[in-house]
């Protein structure tokens, strides 16, 4: 799927939508050089790849992304390497996409223009008191982020009626701590968050104390020839199954 590299006119496209025409010709770019490096007298490399090959990298590249943004000095202090770090992100969303599009849409097939669409829509659909009949955004402060979230996992709890259970939807493959903090949320949505341990007045008061208790238990773990990532996967996954039905 080779792009234009032609810019909309003024009144027209991305500038009627306050969106600088450069960036609509940088995508189409990205896109046109990804079908280059797919098509036949391209890349060797990157025509051999296939969806699950490029998982790995799509993992790495997001963690080269927190990386970059919890660096020291925060974002700002690293605008170049979160540039180059976000990019590489994109690359392998416009890499599956055409992986995707070399499939007959019969046999599940789609395109980068199918992945823009989708993501447009999905953001007009569940933002309604930004683009919904009337809206006028939260320019008077009518809604807090607490009433826009829990709308929002309204509006998706209602997209998906296939998932029924407390927990279904979360993704089984989460690092185990963000695994654990999306069953808990999920459990204490549905009333079915375990128990509080009893108070302990030296219990980690913040963040940093938190983590050299973490990393102690973690240390500790390892001295004893434990496997502190899959206990805690363990555990979640024993307590999904569980309370799974609610």
């Amino acid at each position: 799927m080779s792009q234009g590299h032609g810019t909309d006119g003024p009144g027209t496209g991305a500038d009627a939508l306050g969106v600088p025409g450069h960036t609509g010709q940088r995508f189409a770019e990205l896109v046109a050089v990804m079908d280059r490096l797919r098509s036949p007298g391209g890349c060797a490399w990157d025509g051999q790849q296939t969806h699950e090959s490029l998982v790995r990298y799509l993992v790495e590249e997001a963690y080269e992304v927190v990386e970059a943004i919890e660096a020291e000095g925060g974002p700002a202090a690293h605008a170049e390497l979160l540039v180059e770090e976000l990019g590489d992100v994109l690359l392998q969303v416009v890499f599956h996409a055409r992986v995707a599009q070399e499939r007959p849409r019969a046999e599940g097939g789609f395109d980068v223009a199918d992945v823009l669409e989708a993501l447009t829509a999905k953001l007009v659909r569940r933002h309604p008191h930004v683009f919904g009949p009337g809206a006028a955004g939260d320019a008077a402060g009518e809604h807090t982020p607490d009433q826009l979230h829990a709308r929002w996992e309204e509006l998706k709890t209602a997209e998906k009626p296939e998932r029924t259970g407390p927990f279904d939807g979360i993704p089984p493959h989460l690092p185990g701590l963000a695994l654990a903090e999306k069953a808990l949320a999920r459990a204490r949505k549905h009333g079915l968050e375990p128990p509080a341990p009893p108070e302990d007045p030296a219990a980690p008061g913040t963040e940093e104390e938190l983590g050299r208790t973490l990393l102690a238990l973690v240390r500790d773990a390892s001295a004893r020839g434990l496997d502190a990532e899959r206990a805690l996967r363990a555990a979640v996954r024993g307590y999904v199954r569980a309370h799974g039905q609610g």
